[in-house]
């Protein structure tokens, strides 16, 4: 028998987890699927996140013969006898080509496509597990479309295996009742990282396990937790426990504590929430680093980017180094008090009308209404700066910006005080 996942592989768009952002209603890849328009596609994300389930779908819709090669174990021999298919009975309508693993082409297998992907005779769905702009070479990548497939989270891979775990009782079990313990579910969608394969052979595995007939089937945390070969925590995704790590997490950063910092980074390592520190890793960026340091959010950016394409158990290497960034750089949060105080304003009182020499003046009649004719503009002035009114006239006396202690604000404070004295 076929593996779990390739049993329950989703044969229509709406019953793909995850990537809503390529396949939700109204997306560019759905959009084209449904059009029935497929141009040349690379499939870009991490293993087990339905590249190859779009793939097949895509198959089917076109009508075209579909063949399908590893890069990984084809050849050039492989690719002259799709090519020696063309404009036969055996593809009257063209090929539609799945390349798995397209970053194990060389240079020369890959310009072997790129004829009869520009006459439109081979129509190529490549996938990679990495970063396309660095494996695929420029002529191939100029003829395609990169889509980036994401890891799914764990309330979706949890719809996956609540309809796997039916299939496998109406397979194995017909008539037996199913208790899944939600324990047990919740295990398997986190501890899988992102990867719907992996949780479903781990469900798979537990199924495996069981005896062969029983009235009722029961699904226990214990089987889940000695499938996935990881104990669960305790650690509740919608509850304290996932709160309480998070704020320990953040404050500790905050608090310029690298060693409890890296400490709660690896409880949340070990619960398989990926999403939630990178999130976290994110917003510390600029809530509590900011202006001390601001390259740091371009860092952190790159080191979450990284962990995303990684997945686990490498992706704890790139987040861990971020946390210590994070934790031992300068900090300042006048980025987030700067922007409530104006957000308190705007939500508690009327700030007035936008100055009249501010307002957009590149329209006719602009001038007639005495929008921005009197404004002053700052470049044909010395050192770049003129004094004008730049807030509303009932607030322009408003601070909303103060400075932070740190190195880098200082000198900035230093900077504009000599230029506007």
């Amino acid at each position: 028998m076929n593996p779990l996942a390739d049993r329950i592989r989703p044969l229509s768009l709406d019953d793909v987890v995850g990537q809503k952002h390529l396949l939700g209603q109204g997306k560019l890849l759905r959009r084209m699927i449904e059009n029935n328009e497929i141009p040349n596609m690379i499939f870009y994300g991490p293993s087990g996140v339905g590249k190859t389930t779009v793939a097949n779908i895509i198959a089917e819709r076109t009508g075209k013969a579909l063949h399908r090669l590893n890069a990984t174990t084809a050849s050039v021999a492989d690719i002259k006898n799709i090519v020696g298919t063309l404009d036969t009975f055996l593809a009257p309508d063209g090929v539609l080509l799945y390349l798995d693993e397209i970053q194990h082409f060389n240079k020369k297998q890959q310009q072997s496509l790129l004829e009869f992907m520009e006459n439109g005779k081979i129509t190529l769905i490549a996938s990679t597990t990495e970063n396309p702009y660095f494996y695929v070479y420029n002529a191939v990548l100029s003829r395609s479309i990169v889509f980036e497939f994401k890891p799914v989270s764990p309330e979706e891979i949890e719809t996956a295996l609540k309809r796997a775990a039916a299939m496998i009782v109406g397979e194995r079990y017909k008539g037996s009742e199913l208790a899944l313990e939600p324990a047990a579910l919740t295990h398997l969608a986190h501890s899988a990282g992102g990867d719907v394969r992996k949780a479903l052979n781990s469900l798979e595995a537990v199924f495996l396990a069981l005896p062969p007939a029983a009235d009722k089937i029961e699904i226990t945390l214990e089987a889940a937790e000695q499938a996935s070969q990881r104990k669960a925590l305790k650690y509740d995704k919608d509850g304290d426990s996932h709160y309480d790590i998070l704020s320990a997490f953040q404050k500790s950063v905050r608090d310029s504590d690298p060693d409890a910092a890296v400490h709660y980074l690896a409880r949340l390592v070990a619960a398989g929430d990926i999403q939630s520190i990178c999130r976290r890793l994110l917003v510390m960026a600029s809530e509590d680093i900011g202006l001390a340091y601001p390259q740091a959010a371009v860092i952190v950016k790159a080191c979450v980017d990284s962990a995303l394409q990684l997945g686990f158990p490498e992706a704890r290497i790139p987040l861990a180094e971020a946390v210590l960034l994070l934790a031992t750089a300068p900090k300042s949060n006048s980025a987030i008090t700067a922007v409530d105080a104006a957000l308190a304003d705007i939500e508690s009182m009327d700030t007035g009308e936008i100055p009249e020499h501010l307002k957009d003046s590149h329209y006719s009649g602009a001038e007639k209404l005495g929008h921005g004719t009197e404004y002053k503009f700052p470049h044909t002035y010395p050192n770049h700066y003129v004094r004008q009114q730049y807030l509303p006239d009932r607030i322009k006396d408003r601070v909303y910006y103060e400075y932070g202690s740190n190195k880098t604000e200082l000198a900035a404070r230093e900077y504009w005080k000599k230029i506007k004295e």
